[in-house]
This record gives C-alpha cells, structure tokens and sequence, in this order.
C-alpha cells in the first residue's frame, strides 16, 4: 500500500499525525511530511482513521498492485 497526500488540499493540522506518528509529521516549519509512503501492512487501520479523521480529505491510500 501506498500513502497519498493531496498537498494543495492539506491544511498541515496534525490530525493525521496525531492517529499515525509513524507515518506522519508536521513539522516547526508547518508543513506536513510523509515519514513512509509505503508503511506496513500492520498500519492498516489505523491508517483508514487518519484518512477519514483529516478535515479537508487530503489523503488517500492506493493498493499497491
């Protein structure tokens, strides 16, 4: 799986890094950042939450094929 964010629509609130610190961080100057755009499976879930918890729906997931 791959992790997505749509950075024109993304706010930087930390929503997402509040649910998934492992993959996300805002950071002093921000702006959010992708720790790991291929995370492990295992994050799944919690993954799911991050993209139905952030305010202006910047981030998705895509299955890797």
């Amino acid at each position: 799986m791959r992790v997505v964010v749509d950075f024109d629509e993304c706010a930087s609130n930390a929503v997402c890094m509040g649910i998934v610190p492992e993959v996300f961080e805002v950071r002093d100057d921000g702006f959010l950042y992708v720790l790991d755009e291929h995370p492990p499976e295992q994050l799944r879930d919690r993954l799911r939450q991050a993209v139905n918890g952030c305010p202006t729906g910047a981030i998705s997931i895509v299955d890797d094929e």
